[in-house]
């Protein structure tokens, strides 16, 4: 069977969540590099793939996706076993906590860490643009009001969704290996269970390979 091609870079977050998800189930596949700066998203060809002009875009066979987060869930749902079942959707129970945080990733967690990547990382490195301090400050305090909240979750099990590891825990991988590599790294030491579950992440095989890839790739 020909491997699932990867439309992008290991460089890019939402390329990234998409790898680890690959990793986490043993698939075959390809890594498309896709020159961002020279805007090769924006071609034709890349269009073809994902019409907003983002990365990643997904081919599996004649399948083509795109969303990363949509992405990660099929590659989970089409390779599920028993042992490794990150959606759990024989419970609908555990699937709905699932759900719920992974739609808390996407709606809370990334949009107080993003900007903070953004402005820290990618501006200032891709585009030569200075450091917004301003959104940094305000990011991080929101941030900081989500961490309480996974705190309190993360107090009382060891999983978001529960005591088994979940989409809703890959998904955080790629913003938050970036915002590690920013001055504001040490907002976890506030959060120790928080902290504590983010460690314990990193020493997934898929989260050191896929890591290595980003600092390659950068």
């Amino acid at each position: 069977m020909a491997p699932v091609k990867v439309f992008g870079s290991a460089a890019f977050t939402n390329v990234a969540r998409v790898l680890v998800c690959l990793e986490e189930v043993g698939a075959d596949y390809e890594v498309v590099d896709i020159d961002f700066l020279a805007k090769e998203h924006k071609k034709p060809e890349h269009l073809a793939g994902n019409p907003f002009g983002e990365i990643p875009a997904f081919q599996d066979g004649d399948l083509v996706l795109f969303e990363s987060r949509a992405i990660a869930k099929y590659v989970l749902r089409k390779h599920r076993t028993d042992e490794v079942d990150m959606l759990r959707e024989s419970n609908p129970e555990e699937a709905a906590t699932v759900d719920v945080w992974a739609e808390v990733e996407a709606h809370q967690y990334s949009k107080a860490v993003a900007p903070i990547v953004y402005e820290c990382i990618v501006y200032p490195t891709a585009y030569g643009i200075p450091t917004n301090q301003k959104v940094v400050d305000e990011s991080v305090e929101k941030l900081k009001k989500v961490l309480e909240v996974y705190e309190g979750r993360l107090s009382k099990q060891e999983y978001l969704a529960g005591s088994f590891i979940s989409v809703a825990d890959l998904n955080h991988f790629p913003f938050t290996l970036r915002f590690m590599e920013t001055a504001y790294a040490s907002v976890f030491d506030s959060f120790p269970s928080v902290k504590a579950w983010w460690e314990k992440l990193m020493l997934r095989p898929s989260m050191k390979k896929v890591s290595a890839d980003m600092q390659r790739k950068v």
